[in-house]
């Protein structure tokens, strides 16, 4: 469906992350007419980015519900940056009230309520983004390209890594509760991971194994998986949110006829193909925001990146993943794959298979 490419935005959330996108939005053309912030202190934090600007600083409702009823009639998208917990209902609340809705990731909690998700955006005719910045890149376009054209071969093995100082910077926040968050590092920094693989690969898990460790923390800050997909191609991923000071990752794709490698923010894309010794750089143009993206799908002039249906994908690999974590490791079998354009809006669900002895 086209829209105007002028928007008139609000905000659920108003956060760190919140700011940013905040800030890139009122650099590209877009309104930002109210918010829904309950800390004052957020709420405060932002009025730089309008006095910069020479803006009045939106009015806040801190109630999200009230937030909907009061000004969905004056708005034309929202961006919602809230805990884990809330992306559902608060997603599901605004396309009910005719909003698009970028939502940060990760989509939702589970695979049921990705899969709830995309009945109220079918059945709403809305527009709904996620917030992954490497897959909405042009390099995550180009890489999901090459990947898919067959251009490269089959993929044969995928090798993915993401590290930070999480622990420390999260320690005292809600990312740490595991009701509002629904995981630790794995779950928040390292969903960017889980979503590249799960995106770029282009189809479903069928066999996952994984093993996490908390350290003493209330959530998950290491997690290693094991997994196969449809084809057959075999992936490890593997999250460090107990690293020294940093931020970091990589994601390799082996296939028949080329490596290639990438990142989880879309920051790198270098291929080496067969019978070349070295990996040479892939020209792409300077990635656009996720609100740039979102513009043009909103106006029908690009498709969509990031679909509910790849929330839905990463949701059941992430559902697998709990599941083993929990069971010691067990393999969980999930049910049969289908390409990410035929996602149904429902699927069945993980079981656990015994390990191999």
């Amino acid at each position: 469906m086209q829209r105007a490419t002028a928007a008139r935005v609000g905000f659920i959330g108003l956060g760190m992350m919140a700011r940013e996108h905040a800030r890139d939005i009122l650099d590209h053309g877009g309104r930002i007419v109210a918010v829904c912030e309950p800390s004052a202190t957020a709420y405060g934090l932002a009025e730089k980015l309008f006095e910069e600007r020479i803006l009045p600083l939106p009015p806040n409702e801190p109630d999200w519900q009230r937030f909907v009823e009061t000004y969905a009639d004056q708005l034309d998208a929202v961006v919602i940056v809230t805990p884990h917990v809330l992306h559902f209902a608060q997603a599901a609340a605004c396309m009910e009230a005719g909003l698009d809705v970028i939502l940060e990731k990760p989509m939702v909690m589970t695979a049921a309520e990705a899969e709830a998700l995309i009945e109220t955006r079918d059945r709403t005719g809305r527009t709904l983004m996620v917030a992954f910045q490497g897959t909405a890149s042009t390099r995550g376009t180009e890489a999901r390209r090459l990947l898919r054209s067959g251009e490269l071969g089959q993929i044969l093995n995928i090798s993915a890594v993401v590290w930070q100082d999480w622990a420390t910077n999260t320690a005292g926040s809600w990312r740490q509760e595991p009701e509002a968050a629904g995981g630790g590092f794995m779950f928040d920094t390292g969903a960017h991971l889980l979503n590249t693989v799960a995106d770029l690969a282009g189809e479903d898990f069928i066999d996952v194994a994984a093993w996490q460790a908390d350290d003493d923390y209330p959530v998950d800050v290491r997690t290693v998986v094991m997994g196969r997909l449809a084809s057959g191609a075999l992936a490890t991923m593997n999250g460090c949110g107990r690293a020294i000071p940093s931020l970091g990752s990589e994601i390799r794709f082996f296939t028949t006829k080329a490596i290639l490698r990438t990142g989880i923010y879309g920051e790198l894309l270098e291929l080496q193909r067969e019978g070349h010794q070295r990996f040479r750089r892939i020209p792409a143009e300077t990635p656009g925001s996720v609100w740039q993206r979102f513009v043009h799908v909103r106006a029908g002039e690009a498709p969509n990146p990031n679909p509910a249906e790849v929330g839905l994908r990463m949701a059941r690999l992430w559902d697998a993943i709990r599941l083993s974590a929990q069971n010691d490791g067990a393999v969980v079998t999930l049910g049969s794959a289908v390409p990410l354009e035929r996602v149904p809006a429902s699927g069945p669900a993980p079981s656990l298979e015994p390990a191999a002895s």
